[in-house]
């Protein structure tokens, strides 16, 4: 598979733009994390803007290009002219390895059988929970499970269960992220909300009467504990106006009146905000919904063949809006030639949040999948919480064909939708399922194509079909259609056929 890599329009000074916006109140930078590594650096890709030192990159050691990087050393905060304000690098990671568990009564069982984890411990505050391993390629067979205290409480949770079989939400094979040498084997991540002790278990798949030595657990294994860091601050209005910020569904923001003062864009934040240019004004945090009409009208600017057949626009919160920190990322945008089709995912996190908290999830799955998993931004296209609130997700501009990290062996001309949550067992709520309805009869209509309609897709190779194998499913499909995979969940699996319908007849079909 062969990604088109290009640098943004009218970036390169981006820093020195000052605009009437808000910087998000963020936290210190993170401390270096022993199991960071740096995204991966395309060699065909020429860069947008000037690199960027990564806080938790390794002192003194090599990138991918042979050459050795100092630790990125915070910078000042620039001149304060009029009270401009520079953003916060936010987050952080906590890497523990983990630790042969106590043998079973059965002494014979080895160390790998017994499994391994670490005890109940303390630690600074974290969010989200997963477990690595240094072989991308290895499978881990066998059960993880943490529990967790909440930050300043002195009880601990309930044993939850990570899930484990995550391989398929990836780079294809033979991309350049996939072969950028920084990805790991990884489960997937589990919301748990702010806590500040954890304990894990990590045990292999028992021997049974086929199999009568119990596979060994994978080489490296690390607990990763994330804190999102802090939310966006809300957008200030001029001093005596007031103003309704961006508002998320089911959470309502009261209005506030508050003084402007000018924002420093980074170059990177100002590269993934000027993708979005033809949509909303550089640095926005939401891109407004429009009106069936005035799509059509801003249609033939950005996807000349999407008439007549194109939903409304959806609002979608920026990047910018949910907080991401743009430095965490690769510094440049992987594209591929069309979007032919929608995969939806669960992003099986759990369903213990509030929407409130959607953004911090997003920025905590943000920095598992790139610091901690290797990958070179947030995995999926898109993001929906369960109020119905739809998220841009990886960096490139919500009208274009971004190349995803979604689904293996699918993510060529393909978009991934993620509902946060875990709905195996649990219905997805109404407004999700609406959301990506709207979403994807907007998206696919910008490149003609019908939500209740079939198509083929070219494998890249998965678990499910071979390389080179063409693949005929839904336009909108769900993961387990192009892998042999649980995912989305069977309750939401279920509700696609309504998402199709919906779509379609958002499109004027």
């Amino acid at each position: 598979m062969r990604a088109l890599l290009v640098t943004s329009v009218g970036v390169t000074c981006a820093a020195a733009l000052t605009l009437p916006l808000a910087a998000p109140a963020l936290s210190a930078p993170a401390a270096h994390s022993a199991s960071a590594r740096p995204p991966s650096l395309s060699p065909e890709s020429p860069g947008s803007g000037p690199p960027s030192a990564r806080t938790e990159a390794a002192p003194d050691e090599p990138n991918e290009g042979g050459t050795l990087e100092a630790p990125e050393v915070p910078e000042a905060a620039p001149p304060r002219t009029g009270g401009t304000r520079a953003a916060a690098v936010a987050g952080s990671t906590q890497s523990l390895p983990l630790e042969p568990l106590a043998a079973p009564s059965d002494r014979a069982v080895g160390p790998a059988a017994s499994g391994q984890g670490l005890d109940r411990r303390t630690a600074r505050p974290f969010s989200l929970v997963g477990v690595v391993w240094d072989d991308a390629e290895a499978e881990l067979h066998g059960t993880v499970q943490v529990r967790t205290r909440a930050t300043g409480g002195t009880s601990w949770s309930d044993w939850q269960d990570v899930e484990t079989h995550n391989a398929e939400h990836a780079a294809d094979l033979g991309s350049a992220e996939r072969a950028s040498g920084a990805v790991r084997g990884a489960t997937a991540p589990l919301w748990v909300g702010d806590s500040d002790g954890v304990e894990v278990r990590v045990r292999p798949e028992a021997a049974d009467p086929q199999h009568p030595a119990a596979v060994p657990l994978p080489e490296g294994l690390r607990l990763e504990l994330v804190d999102p860091g802090a939310d966006p601050a809300p957008e200030p209005a001029p001093a005596g106006r007031t103003v309704t910020p961006a508002a998320f569904a089911g959470n309502p923001v009261p209005p506030a009146t508050t003084t402007a003062v000018p924002e420093v864009l980074t170059a990177e934040s100002a590269a993934t905000s000027a993708v979005n240019a033809d949509l909303a004004p550089l640095g926005a945090t939401v891109i407004p919904a429009l009106t069936k009409a005035e799509t059509e009208e801003e249609a033939a600017i950005v996807a000349a063949g999407a008439k007549p057949y194109i939903g409304p626009r959806p609002k979608i919160v920026t990047r910018k809006g949910w907080g991401a920190d743009e430095k965490l990322r690769e510094r440049n945008f992987a594209y591929t030639k069309s979007v032919k089709a929608a995969f939806v995912h669960h992003s099986a996190t759990g369903n213990n949040y509030t929407c409130k908290q959607a953004p911090s999830v997003l920025r905590s799955i943000y920095r598992y999948h790139v610091k901690s998993s290797g990958w070179r931004d947030f995995g999926y296209n898109f993001a929906v919480d369960k109020c119905g609130n739809i998220y841009e997700g990886r960096a490139g501009g919500v009208a274009k064909a971004v190349l995803g990290a979604h689904t293996l062996g699918f993510n060529t001309n393909t978009m991934g939708i993620a509902v946060l949550g875990t709905y195996s067992s649990t219905n997805p709520p109404a407004a999700a399922v609406t959301a990506v309805s709207k979403l994807t009869a907007w998206k696919l209509g910008l490149f003609g194509a019908n939500p209740k309609g079939k198509v083929t897709l070219v494998s890249g190779g998965s678990g499910k079909y071979s390389k080179g194998k063409k693949v005929k499913m839904n336009v909108i499909s769900g993961h387990r259609d192009g892998f042999a995979t649980e995912c989305p969940g069977a309750r939401l699996y279920k509700k696609l056929g309504t998402a199709r319908t919906s779509s379609a007849k958002l499109q004027g079909r």
